[in-house]
């Protein structure tokens, strides 16, 4: 949620700026603004909407010229959108002016305290309260910037990623991080600041990505300095390669990132087992499992702590892991662990799933998890992210950059992560046969091909979307390993189109959904033919006497079906375990083309955002 672009150094900061907030505009906002130093005085336009409704706004507002500058893209917490809430915001005296991603929760107590000493608020927000309480604690004890934001950040409680300058001295930038995150790029004689790498990739690949309760005074001609925010204490920078590039974070002649994400699934998955999955040799190779095997073999049950998408991939893996190694497992939502006093012994191995690696209620169930002695493994997709540094030892999955909010080709990677452990765990058990582990592993390897056929539906696909564009509800129904790809399927449709959707097991539609049924309402039905397909079948004939507009994803060949059927969108056969890794990709193409017929921005869902650093 909300994007940081600053800039420092020899170049104009305004081209720099404006196009890392483009960038970063997949996190998710609603309002967006830019601050620049013109050698005088700071310039500042915002407004709500999107950075195109900004750029047209800000040349006729402001001179664009200047070598210091921050932007900003605004998720609103605190305050409606609007101009005046948007970032940044000035100090009183116009001296300061900041950033701000995350949430200051004791903002209202500091606020009273500052309305007392006669300061003026002319927002709702807390970063309003946050740049004055800066400013307050520069006068009060006559200090520089940087001590001022070390002081302040002490008396506040919550979430943030700051990046804030004084006019008085433009030759820094003063950035700090606590739960959102921050990343500084280190350039010749220039310094780049951004929530993450992708403002900042054609300029340099070095960077440095600041811990929580870190802060760092970012000055021309000086090496970073970081400090720790409760102690002042020094930290020696870490300076990282970067392995992004640009092509991965362009849209590659594809009309939405979305669809793009979607057709890279063939590659995204063959990556994330690429050297991890040699077939010939039968051997899963994965150094987070094999380093800590004895924690995951005497572990008496696996807790799987996750959101949104990465909750249905957790879903999947209890199936797998329970059906192949055999281990008991619990699924919880990670915004719900936290708060319910679990009980967490050292017996229990905790699997924390996120595709940012940012994702604050994963975080805070880590921390809990750790605090009780569980061992906690991590599955992300951002190499460097905080959920990557705070688990004990995890796994990457390799899906590249995902920009489109909606999540696809993170939730087909992660499944494949998981199936990958459960599989080196199953062996290691002795819970699956070799026959049976070896026949896993040449079907686990034709899974990108699999998938690549299925993508070639996309046109009958589309038609079926125009059929139903215009409905208000969908049901998808889905049994086994399949009931969470019904689930991720109507999320999918919810957030990109905004049209109701529900999923559930195929077999609990007659404890209610089935009163919803009459000839206006669509129900996708996975029906593949591995699993309890009779049964599913059964659950299509009572839709039929209902009425009801049945689509039904099946496997290649299947006859039963299609002559129940509305319509039928056929998928390559595979294992049980591996098929949500096919189904689900029907489901997507199927929210994708409903929502841009419906004229809706898929990439930037309205209220979403792709990384959510705030409860």
């Amino acid at each position: 949620m909300c994007g940081i672009v600053g800039y420092i150094g020899h170049r104009e900061a305004y081209p720099i700026i404006l196009k890392g907030l483009k960038r970063l505009e997949y996190r998710g906002y609603d309002s967006a603004g830019i601050a620049l130093y013109d050698g005088s005085d700071i310039k500042l336009s915002k407004t709500k909407g999107k950075v195109a409704d900004l750029e047209a706004r800000l040349e006729k507002e402001i001179t664009t010229n200047g070598t210091l500058g921050i932007g900003h893209t605004r998720w609103a917490t605190h305050g409606v959108p609007n101009d005046i809430n948007s970032h940044p915001h000035y100090s009183n005296s116009g001296n300061l002016v900041i950033i701000h991603n995350g949430i200051i929760e004791n903002y209202e107590s500091l606020k009273k305290e500052l309305i007392k000493r006669g300061y003026t608020f002319k927002s709702d927000t807390d970063t309003e309260v946050l740049v004055n309480l800066i400013e307050d604690v520069m006068k009060k004890e006559n200090t520089k910037l940087g001590k001022a934001v070390q002081i302040a950040l002490n008396q506040v409680v919550g979430a943030y990623a700051i990046a804030v300058f004084d006019k008085n001295k433009p030759n820094e930038i003063v950035v700090a991080r606590l739960g959102s995150p921050l990343a500084i790029g280190i350039g010749d004689d220039e310094f780049f600041i951004a929530s993450d790498a992708s403002p900042f990739l054609e300029y340099t690949k070095n960077a440095i990505y600041l811990e929580d309760e870190e802060m760092a005074i970012v000055r021309r001609d000086k090496e970073v300095k970081i400090r720790k925010i409760k102690d002042d204490s020094p930290v020696a920078p870490y300076m990282q390669e970067l392995q992004l590039n640009l092509e991965q974070i362009e849209k590659g002649g594809y009309d939405h990132f979305m669809l793009k994400e979607i057709y890279e699934q063939p590659r995204a998955i063959l990556d994330t087992f690429r050297g991890r999955l040699r077939t010939n040799e039968a051997i899963i190779k994965m150094s987070g499992v094999e380093d800590n095997m004895k924690k995951f073999l005497n572990a008496d049950r696996i807790i799987v702590v996750a959101c949104g998408t990465s909750w249905h991939a957790g879903l999947v893996s209890e199936y797998i892991f329970e059906d192949l190694a055999r281990i008991p497992v619990e699924v919880e939502y990670a915004s719900e662990f936290r708060y319910r006093n679990p009980v967490i012994t050292e017996k229990d191995l905790v699997i924390a799933i996120s595709q940012s690696g940012e994702t604050a209620d994963t975080l805070a169930a880590i921390k809990l998890a750790k605090s009780k002695g569980a061992f906690v493994f991590g599955v992300c997709n951002v190499v460097g992210s905080s959920i990557a540094r705070e688990t004990d030892a995890g796994a990457y999955t390799h899906a590249g950059p995902e920009i489109g909010v909606a999540s696809t080709k993170a939730f087909t990677t992660q499944i494949t992560v998981l199936t990958l452990i459960a599989l080196r765990l199953a062996r290691a058990k002795g819970t699956i046969s070799s026959s049976d582990y070896r026949h896993h592993l040449i079907e686990l390897e034709l899974i990108p091909g699999k998938v690549e056929k299925v993508l070639k539906s996309d046109d009958y696909v589309k038609t079926i979307a125009n059929i139903y564009k215009d409905v208000k509800n969908f049901l998808y129904l889905g049994r086994g390993y399949n009931f969470p790809v019904a689930l991720e399927g109507a999320l999918k449709l919810k957030e990109i189109s905004y049209i109701h959707a529900e999923g559930y097991p195929a077999a609990e539609m007659k404890h209610g959904p089935i009163a919803l049924i009459d000839e206006n309402m669509p129900i996708v039905v996975i029906a593949t033919k591995k699993g309890h397909y009779d049964k599913v079948v059964s659950n299509i004939q009572e839709i039929k006497s209902r009425k009801g507009k049945i689509i039904g994803i099946v496997t290649e060949g299947d006859q039963q079906v299609k002559e129940l059927a509305d319509h039928v969108i056929e998928v390559p056969e595979t294992l049980e375990s591996l098929s949500p890794l096919v189904t689900t990709i029907p489901l997507q193409l199927l929210s994708y083309h409903i929502a841009v017929m419906l004229n809706k921005n898929v990439d930037q869902p309205r209220n979403l955002a792709k990384s959510v650093t705030v409860e």
